[in-house]
């Protein structure tokens, strides 16, 4: 087996310091530590300089990643460690005298007995749920450290990370990372307002069966025509809502004279790096795709993000808009146009948010999506609504078509001040929603200190019977 030689890679100062928290957690008692890190900030740097240092304790490591490029870009940083390394994974060529392994987590589970981790590290390790195939793989190793790296510690359904993870490392912030240059600045355009409005309220909260209506939402303005006028000719990507959509987004790109392309996970991976090689080149000017690029996907040249899929999940938003942030020459900042209105969602991507095992922070106008439930239809456990597997026995949920309507509309360029007033827009008009007497109206008028709450509420009760009668 070659022998590892010493990294002639420099470890930027945060990352310097995740290395010696990382060791800390070890050393004070935790089994699996999970370091938490924007998107382009090094995660998978940091955790090969860890492997190279393994390999030279003869400590055996295994990296579990769920996807190809990921299993790629982790080959690479080890190459960059001058870190000896083999794969378990379809595809790739296996030598069994290695002490690393880089492995698709979908083969390992079915190779359990073939090797015996010291440290099992987790790419992406907001998708590991215990009672999935991650928790097969974790439980059939008790006596391995597990280390886990994400940019966003809890799960697209909204759930923490606590029942694999033991300690939390909090690395450096967006604004602390754009500061020192490693991050690129960011300009928003999003909608002017999220329409709550159709959303019937009863004893002070939304209708849970109405709720269902926030899964229907209306992507507002030509994404094409706001290209055009803002970004034009700049290497964009596209975030769309189904590979269908994305397939005629591309053609629409190309009749309105850009070049356009669109890859999805049936794209073949020579025709997809392919594609990949010319928008890096600026060849091609747009790239469409659905989920494919949302996450683990590294390339700097993006210098414009499409949000076209409305999500209630944090975490997507944060990985999809991660992607547009990394430093690229000539790459003054990025833009994202958030059509689908995520940012009134789940705030600017760039903001410093409290994380935790258990999840983020509480957000007031995130909890509607967890409000509702599904069942399974295999074991018939209850998930929440936005759960992407059954939290009991792993099986995928469908995945429903969204009727996604595009509405005639412009956005407008979203700073922190403007995403403030807005929310606090949205937040007077859900407390008008759910005063739904004329004496609760009053009262709320009073609160906001009216001259006249009577009138005020009289007007409100006006406009609600009115638009009964038209409705």
């Amino acid at each position: 087996m070659m022998m590892n030689s010493m990294s002639t890679v420099e470890l930027r100062p945060y990352q310097e310091d995740g290395l010696e928290r990382i060791r800390n957690s070890y050393r004070s008692g935790h089994r699996a530590p999970l370091y938490v890190a924007p998107p382009g900030a090094g995660k998978t740097r940091l955790f090969a300089r860890i492997c190279s240092g393994a390999a030279q304790r003869a400590t055996r490591v295994l990296i579990l990643a769920h996807r190809t490029e990921l299993v790629d870009q982790i080959s690479q940083a080890l190459s960059d460690e001058n870190c000896s390394h083999s794969y378990i994974a379809a595809g790739y060529p296996y030598r069994d005298d290695s002490g690393v392994y880089v492995a698709s987590v979908f083969t390992v589970a079915k190779r359990l007995h073939h090797f015996n981790p010291d440290l099992i590290i987790v790419d992406e390790a907001h998708h590991a749920i215990a009672r999935t195939i991650w928790g097969k793989v974790l439980e059939a190793y008790p006596h391995a450290k597990v280390l886990g790296v994400t940019a966003t510690p809890e799960r697209l359904s909204g759930e923490g990370l606590d029942d694999l993870f033991d300690d939390l490392i909090v690395g450096p912030t967006h604004e602390e990372l754009i500061a020192q240059g490693f991050l690129t600045p960011v300009r928003i355009y999003a909608p002017p307002t999220i329409n709550t409005d159709e959303i019937g309220t009863r004893a002070g909260d939304y209708i849970a069966s109405e709720l269902e209506r926030l899964d229907q939402p209306r992507i507002t303005g030509d994404c094409i025509a706001h290209y055009r006028r803002i970004t034009p000719g700049a290497r964009a990507i596209v975030f769309d809502i189904s590979v269908e959509a994305a397939k005629h987004r591309a053609e629409g790109f190309k009749a309105a004279g850009f070049t356009a392309e669109c890859i999805d996970g049936s794209t073949p991976r020579d025709v997809r790096a392919v594609a990949i090689a010319s928008f890096r080149a600026g060849r091609l000017q747009v790239l469409t795709s659905c989920d494919l690029i949302s996450e683990g996907f590294d390339l700097p040249a993006i210098e414009v993000g499409i949000c076209l899929r409305p999500t209630q999940s944090l975490a997507l938003w944060l990985q999809q808009s991660g992607r547009v942030l990394r430093p690229f020459p000539g790459k003054s900042h990025a833009v994202i146009f958030d059509h689908a209105g995520n940012t009134l969602r789940h705030g600017l991507p760039t903001e410093t948010r409290s994380w935790s095992l258990a999840g983020a922070a509480a957000v007031a106008h995130r909890d509607l999506a967890r409000r509702s439930l599904r069942t399974c239809s295999s074991c018939f456990a209850v998930s929440p609504a936005n759960a992407v597997v059954c939290r009991e026995c792993g099986k995928a949920f469908p995945v429903k078509p969204r009727d996604v309507r595009e509405a005639k509309g412009e956005l407008e360029e979203l700073t922190p001040e403007r995403l403030a007033q807005r929310l606090v827009m949205n937040r007077k008009r859900q407390e008008q929603g759910r005063a739904g007497t004329y004496e609760a109206l009053v009262n709320l008028g009073r609160m906001r200190g009216m001259k006249h709450p009577d009138r005020w509420a009289t007007h409100v009760m006006a406009a609600r019977a009115a638009k009964r009668r038209i409705g």
